[in-house]
């Protein structure tokens, strides 16, 4: 799946939080699905034979560090600058400066924030195309988005502008984009890393687990209520920290230490998610809004059915790769269906693999490549 060898772009990925899911040595610390994403895509371009760079935080790594065939660029340290000047040095300045450095033709960047605005304005000097993947639905929400600062939402704004190319990850985000934005946008389906792992329903030891960062709409307390009301079954909850939810976290943990029937793991690298999926009998999914949730995929991928309130264009309806729900009572439901009939589940864990194998794998790549390569050849032509 090598692109020509004479006219393969060079690609910059720009997330400064993607060396947990880059770099083994840093796998300890938080990350998110879109720090997953652009990594799993990253390391597939450079195994197709793309140049591929990444600008990312300075964590005390030397610059030009390569993992995977992926070469890192540092832009700032975490806590570095004065509080009122750092917006502009090192944090604009750094992103820059990495930048330039990387040199690459395409820069790739995710999640409405700041970035998509910093890259189109430095494209204005420095000759490119930019590339913008949207990774939850808030973000083609002008009155949604999870964006802290008039500032960044000021260069979002800016930045969905005039980006050259906007990936989707569903028709519903594709929608809601045009509709609000009045930008078009491709829709991809998301990466997946295979697994190899197949364990039958006896094989696993977990009822139900629950995984995602603790944030308020991911609803982490509809899956302790559900809990409480279900105490013949135990729940594995993993979840980490984010710096706008510190003390959500704790009342979540809290409360967790509570309930007799719920082993709460707090945060787990990606490689023991991972683990934890392929002991699991039922996946549950209790978010308000998602964009394509990588937790789903790593379940699937695993023969694990998924039980949840969001449904990315009714995939698991359409596709009977678990349940639908819209309250505690059918997730109750819906969940001890699964634990009592092996027969269903044995069903569906073989649909929930022939799906991603069909729709995530080998294909998803080489529609990554296409569309990069067409916007390769568009800045050729101009």
């Amino acid at each position: 799946m090598k692109p020509p060898s004479d006219g393969a772009p060079s690609i910059c990925f720009v997330g400064l939080n993607n060396l947990p899911a880059l770099a083994p040595e840093f796998r300890h610390l938080p990350m998110g699905g879109a720090e997953l994403q652009q990594t799993l895509l990253a390391k597939g371009l450079a195994r197709a034979g793309f140049q591929v760079s990444m600008v990312v935080a300075d964590l005390g790594q030397p610059d030009g560090t390569t993992w995977s065939g992926v070469r890192t660029f540092k832009a700032f340290g975490p806590d570095a600058g004065l509080p009122g000047l750092r917006f502009v040095h090192p944090r604009w300045t750094g992103v820059w400066a990495a930048l330039k450095r990387a040199n690459a033709t395409i820069r790739y960047c995710s999640c409405a924030g700041l970035l998509p605005g910093q890259l189109a304005l430095f494209t204005r000097s420095h000759p490119g195309k930019v590339v913008f993947r949207i990774a939850h639905d808030s973000d083609c929400h002008p009155d949604k988005l999870l964006i802290p600062n008039w500032r960044a939402k000021t260069l979002y704004r800016y930045g969905i502008k005039h980006v050259d190319l906007i990936l989707a990850q569903s028709e519903t985000q594709r929608v809601d984009m045009r509709r609000n934005f009045g930008r078009d946008s491709r829709v991809i389906p998301s990466m997946l890393e295979p697994s190899l792992e197949n364990r039958e329903f006896d094989d696993r030891d977990i009822d139900v687990l629950w995984v995602s960062n603790i944030r308020p709409f991911k609803r982490p307390d509809l899956a302790l209520d559900w809990a409480t009301q279900s105490p013949a079954i135990t729940l594995h909850m993993i979840g980490g920290t984010q710096p706008d939810s510190l003390a959500y976290f704790d009342e979540v943990k809290q409360r967790a230490a509570s309930i007799p029937n719920v082993r709460f793991h707090g945060p787990k690298p990606y490689d023991e998610v991972n683990a934890h999926m392929a002991r699991t009998r039922v996946f549950a999914n209790t978010s308000d809004t998602e964009g394509f949730p990588n937790t789903y995929l790593q379940a699937w991928a695993r023969g694990t059915p998924v039980v949840g309130f969001f449904d990315p264009d009714g995939v698991i309806a359409r596709e009977g790769l678990g349940r639908t729900v819209h309250n505690i009572g059918e997730m109750h439901a819906a969940i001890q269906e699964f634990l009592t009939n092996r027969e269903l589940w044995m069903a569906v864990s073989r649909r929930c693999r022939e799906y991603v194998e069909a729709r995530h794998g080998g294909g998803a790549l080489k529609q990554y490549i296409d569309a990069l390569l067409s916007l390769e050849r568009t800045s050729v032509a101009a």
